[in-house]
Formats: structure tokens, sequence, C-alpha cells
């Protein structure tokens, strides 16, 4: 089987990792995959934040779990969170771009063997002033909605099997 093709097929959401600190060379390849996705009319709306500070990946599962209701860490306890980002002056296809770019974060991670996963919640995170001073922290400037937070990290166990696929989700015509 092709190379991307089976990387796609089999990479799988990780929610369990080891305490271990992924790679510059690595994660800089993943945020590259990243930023390489398609976007409508190719007008790029898409802005990566890697957060690796311990003290700064805390603060943003805080205020993810406050989201949720919950108190404890939607990370899963990746050392890195990726928050996706996209500008909506940019584009009004905003979302659907970072959902592609979340993708392909996922998809290069997979490939470098790194897990990772999707956690929602960055819209609500980053509509609420606490976000909104953390984009400002960062020196973003624009009228961002949070895509979401891909968490990357080295699973701290097998990745799981597939779950069988719903029939009848392909058609041919």
């Amino acid at each position: 089987m092709n190379e991307t093709v089976n990387t796609l097929i089999t990479r799988r959401s990780v929610r369990q990792y080891r305490d271990e600190m992924i790679p510059d060379d690595i994660l800089n390849a993943i945020l590259e995959a990243g930023l390489y996705a398609p976007s409508g009319r190719n007008f790029q709306p898409v802005t990566l934040v890697a957060v690796r500070d311990r003290a700064v990946r805390d603060r943003l599962s805080k205020m993810n779990a406050a989201v949720m209701g919950a108190d404890n860490d939607p990370f899963y306890g990746a050392p890195v969170v990726i928050v996706v980002l996209a500008d909506r002056n940019l584009s009004h296809l905003c979302v659907e771009d970072g959902s592609l770019a979340m993708g392909n974060l996922m998809n290069a991670a997979h490939a470098l063997g790194i897990g990772s996963c999707w956690i929602h919640r960055a819209k609500e995170e980053f509509e609420s002033e606490e976000g909104k001073a953390l984009l400002k922290e960062w020196g973003l400037e624009g009228d961002f909605v949070g895509i979401g937070h891909c968490i990357l990290g080295y699973p701290a166990a097998d990745l799981p099997p597939a779950r069988e696929r719903r029939p009848g989700r392909s058609v041919i015509i």
C-alpha cells in the first residue's frame, strides 16, 4: 500500500502520552505540514501557535476544562499543544481552512511517530476575555476564531486498532 495512504488509514487519536518533549525538527516539520494545508482561494487564514511552555500549556488546559465544566486535563498530559486559529477577516472559509490544517497536523504527526488528538472548545476559549488577552500576549492581531487544539506527544501505549468502518458511506456513480 502507498505510504501516504497507509498513514491516513492507520492514524489514531492518542489519549495517553509519555512525559517527553518533541524535538524541534519534528515539531517544525509538523507545523510546516499544517501550514501547507489547502485553503480557499489560497488566502491562508490559519495561524498555528505551538505551546511547549508548561505554564502556558496548563493555563490553556484549565481554560479548556472550564468551558466543559470539568476539573481535569482535557489535553491528556500531552507535552505540546498546537492552537489552531483562523482569521475571519481573511476568509469566510476560515473554519474549513483551519480544519484542513488540523488534519494535516495530525497526519504529519503520525507519519513522524508522534501521537495526536483534536481537542475542541478553542472557539469558546478564544472568544473569552482571557483568550483574547492571550492572543495579545502572543502578539497576534486579527479577528481569530479558535478552530481547535492539536495535542502532540509520544504515545504512552500502543495505538488502538481501527474501529470497523460504518458501511455505505462511499458511493461511486
